[in-house]
């Protein structure tokens, strides 16, 4: 009598994807700056990976490239707001963020340049012309829908005056909605803050000494802008038409559009609920995210600090 049992159990998608970056080292480490090694780029993408549902139903090929496009810019996916790696249907794209933005154009030594938020109760004052300034006391909100302005300020070393760029939000969503070619895909509705400040930044930085580097950065986050990758070989930018087959095959994973951000009041008043969920076992990070995004959208950050709950797993799961 034939015993033998065939093995139907699905792979597990984390556990490929590990194996994935593993054999992508090698060239991520000869485009990586020394700041960054291509092992903290695969556990960032690992952890970007398995804390976003949408990510795991795109195409291995374009999270590689994007892996790569951050890395030549020297940025870390989903660490402290430097760029994001973000499902457009089933095709990944780098978005670099403003702080990623930020920290490359003042890696030149020439320039500062900084961007805010101004919310409901903040003390704010600006003048544009020939003698501008901005002046701006925050106050204790921070919740996202609450944003009245942003700006940005760039100095260029020596300079007797700053350029300064202050928008209204409604300038920012009427701006968004006008250069949007992704609907509600769009990364500014998961992140409305990131995509806000970063919107005034990109008119400063055009005034801005630019570097190689610098104009890589901009023609990656415009492509960005219209939902298309781009690639970076040597100081040369590739940017990639969207595929129409794929935009299709992702429109359906959109149902959640419409659903309400999850703001950070929320965040913190379910956080210690949600941690119980994962340590005792009822929920993997990846089905309480699921969970969770029924009701509210999770932006990017509030993602990677659950997937960071269930690290330990994680790891011995790939290996």
């Amino acid at each position: 009598m034939n015993t033998s049992v065939t093995n139907t159990r699905a792979p597990n998608p984390i556990a490929e994807m590990s194996r994935f970056m593993d054999r992508l080292k090698p060239q991520m480490a000869l485009a990586l700056p020394k700041h960054l090694t291509a092992d903290r780029m695969a556990r960032l993408a690992l952890t970007a990976f398995s804390s976003t549902p949408k990510l795991q139903l795109c195409n291995p090929n374009s999270i590689a490239a994007s892996i790569m496009t951050a890395a030549t810019l020297g940025l870390e996916p989903g660490v402290n707001g430097q760029g994001f790696l973000v499902p457009y249907g089933t095709t990944c794209t780098f978005v670099p963020g403003w702080k990623g933005l930020v920290d490359i154009a003042n890696r030149s030594g020439r320039v500062s340049v900084w961007t805010g938020a101004v919310f409901e109760g903040d003390t704010f004052d600006y003048s544009l012309g020939d003698t501008p300034f901005v002046r701006h006391q925050p106050g204790d909100e921070d919740d996202p829908t609450k944003i009245t302005h942003v700006y940005a300020v760039g100095r260029v070393n020596g300079s007797n005056w700053p350029v300064i760029e202050v928008w209204t939000i409604k300038k920012i969503w009427k701006h968004r909605n006008q250069y949007n070619k992704v609907g509600q895909k769009h990364y500014s509705y998961r992140d409305p803050e990131m995509y806000a400040r970063k919107v005034p930044l990109l008119q400063v930085l055009k005034y801005m000494p630019t570097s190689i580097e610098l104009s890589n950065a901009l023609a990656v986050s415009n492509a960005a802008e219209e939902g298309r990758g781009a690639v970076i070989d040597g100081n040369f930018v590739t940017i990639n038409e969207p595929d129409p087959a794929e935009q299709q095959a992702g429109a359906d994973q959109d149902a959640d559009d419409g659903v309400p951000i999850c703001t950070p009041e929320s965040f913190a008043k379910n956080t210690a609920a949600w941690k119980a969920t994962v340590a005792n076992g009822r929920k993997s990070v990846n089905d309480l995210i699921a969970t969770i995004e029924t009701r509210e959208r999770l932006t990017t950050d509030q993602k990677v600090e659950i997937a960071s709950w269930a690290v330990p797993a994680t790891q011995g799961e790939a290996e």
